[in-house]
């Protein structure tokens, strides 16, 4: 079975400007891509550019305050409300603009002093929150497992973690956002992870393990996990989120059209 792939320009062609990566990606032969965070971008221009090259945006993340700079981020706060809600805000409004087809609300971290079920209600509420507001735009929303080697602390972060998540949330507009790269560096087998998660993955990110780069730079089969997606009934984006190294030549998407996984 063949996906679509897309490029994450918050990692990839990362030594050019962020708007000149639009232009990268397709020249590359990606078929849409995703920003993580977008906002430092007029939203206007954005939606101009991709107009222009008739690429898609495909994902996006919620603005999550400090959560990249080490902090417990706003998702799963639950004195932080306030402060999702105006991320919220800001998010649809830059999304009514440029129309990406999913937004990824991260939950962040566990937050000393919280108790693991009172951070999970409240990321559960936010979801619901978020979900109802860009239902409107006819956009999706995600929610994303990460590692706790990467990202210590880190609310949810293997596949079973995950699958809760959805049960709580119950939201016909909450899927599961599935990163390769972070269950397997959790430990898990991706044909278990993907056979756990089956008709709730909206969106799949791939890098290599453990290392983070391109694909066959680790020790992942991707070969197995195509399989695994294919039985799982997906039907969604392949986004490349990894860190390519100096030499990277995008062999490997070569190689995946190849293999017929790429469309």
């Amino acid at each position: 079975m063949r996906w679509p792939v897309a490029a994450n320009l918050s990692l990839l062609f990362a030594d050019m400007p962020l708007p000149e990566r639009v232009d990268a990606a397709r020249d590359a032969g990606f078929s849409g891509v995703e920003i993580q965070f977008p906002y430092v971008l007029e939203a206007a221009a954005l939606r101009a550019e991709l107009e222009r090259l008739a690429l898609p945006l495909v994902l996006i993340n919620l603005p999550a305050g400090d959560l990249m700079a080490g902090g417990a981020g706003l998702a799963a706060v639950p004195e932080r409300r306030p402060a999702f809600a105006r991320a919220l805000d800001q998010a649809l409004r830059y999304a009514e603009v440029v129309r990406p087809e999913r937004v990824n609300v991260l939950p962040g971290r566990l937050v000393e002093g919280v108790e693991r079920e009172a951070a999970l209600a409240c990321l559960a509420d936010n979801l619901r929150l978020a979900a109802d507001g860009f239902a409107g735009l006819g956009i999706g929303v995600c929610c994303e497992a990460i590692n706790r080697l990467d990202m210590p602390g880190f609310l949810i972060a293997g596949s079973a973690e995950l699958v809760d998540l959805m049960d709580r949330v119950a939201h016909a507009n909450v899927a599961a956002q599935l990163d390769l790269y972070h269950m397997v560096r959790m430990g898990e087998s991706l044909p278990v992870a993907i056979g756990r998660l089956a008709g709730r993955i909206g969106h799949v990110q791939f890098a290599d393990a453990p290392g983070r780069g391109a694909p066959g730079t680790g020790d992942i089969d991707f070969a197995e996990a195509m399989q695994a997606l294919a039985l799982a009934g997906y039907r969604g984006w392949l986004a490349a989120e990894y860190r390519p190294g100096p030499a990277d030549a995008l062999r490997w998407l070569d190689s995946w059209r190849s293999a017929g996984w790429a469309g």
